[in-house]
């Protein structure tokens, strides 16, 4: 996430993004998660199960059992469980509900199911919330028993997809346990993609105008130090520099520009800690 100073607009990003996250995942649930009778990833894969076996929709039970779960977690939890999961089980709820009484639909779409509520999810845990639901009873679990959140979800998740078998036909259950394991691959992806930063290590003979750029131009900062070449036994610097990859493109072109002869290492990381980066 990109870094704002003031804690007002940092909140405002914040609630946003969250917002916006609810609803791509909105999207996918309600129009092609619902309708194809998919039974994987938590409450929303329950509500697919309970509205064929009662006259529950699948919008209202998401709703009220979000809702249920939300108390809950103030229940068990306390207060400061996480204003961002309630703000976002509302969202979520509210936006279900709204969609089913205003668009209703007469037959199912196309295979969206898995991958918008992945990214809407992938967005939310990069930022420190969640879309609440089955989330809140792995955080209760957490705290009053020895399971981990994982392994708990991991559960809910299974009994959910194992449910659409007996409901639904081997094909749709096939469906959802396909479901299960590409939205996990989803999710991991598109987190290491929001995340992913340039690492660079930069062999040159005058580091003053590289750091110079690096600093003023982009507003980073660097770590030099000395090396001599193995063959020739020169005097080298060695600058070694983290950036977005907006950044780095700029970074790359000026070096080719001011030393060609510059030898540079950029790699890949996903999970940078420190300043400017994720926090400690």
């Amino acid at each position: 996430m990109k870094e704002i100073k003031s804690p007002f607009w940092r909140t405002i990003y914040e609630y946003g993004l969250i917002t916006v996250s609810i609803w791509i995942m909105v999207v996918g649930i309600y129009f092609f998660k619902f309708p194809n009778h998919f039974a994987f990833g938590g409450i929303t894969g329950f509500s697919t199960v309970v509205s064929q076996l009662t006259h529950w929709s699948a919008s209202d039970f998401t709703s009220v059992t979000n809702t249920a779960l939300l108390l809950l977690g103030f229940l068990f939890l306390g207060k400061g469980f996480g204003l961002k999961t309630v703000y976002a089980t509302m969202v979520m709820s509210v936006s279900l509900s709204l969609l089913e009484r205003f668009c209703p639909l007469s037959a199912p779409l196309t295979m969206f199911a898995i991958f918008l509520p992945a990214v809407g999810t992938a967005i939310l845990f990069n930022i420190g919330a969640s879309s609440g639901g089955t989330d809140i009873i792995a955080m209760i679990l957490k705290k009053y028993s020895s399971m981990n959140i994982g392994t708990v979800l991991m559960l809910v998740d299974i009994a959910s997809v194992v449910a659409s078998y007996f409901i639904f036909g081997v094909e749709t259950g096939l469906f959802s346990t396909i479901g299960l394991a590409a939205k996990s691959l989803v999710i991991d992806d598109v987190i290491e993609n929001i995340n992913l930063c340039k690492c660079f290590n930069i062999i040159c003979d005058d580091p003053k105008p590289i750091c110079d750029f690096i600093i003023n131009g982009l507003n980073r900062s660097a770590t030099v130090y000395h090396a001599e070449g193995a063959f020739t036994h020169h005097d080298k610097t060695v600058i070694m520099t983290t950036m977005k990859r907006s950044q780095a493109l700029k970074l790359r072109n000026y070096i080719k520009r001011v030393e060609p002869t510059a030898f540079m290492l950029i790699s890949n990381s996903s999970e940078i800690i420190g300043k400017g980066f994720l926090a400690n």
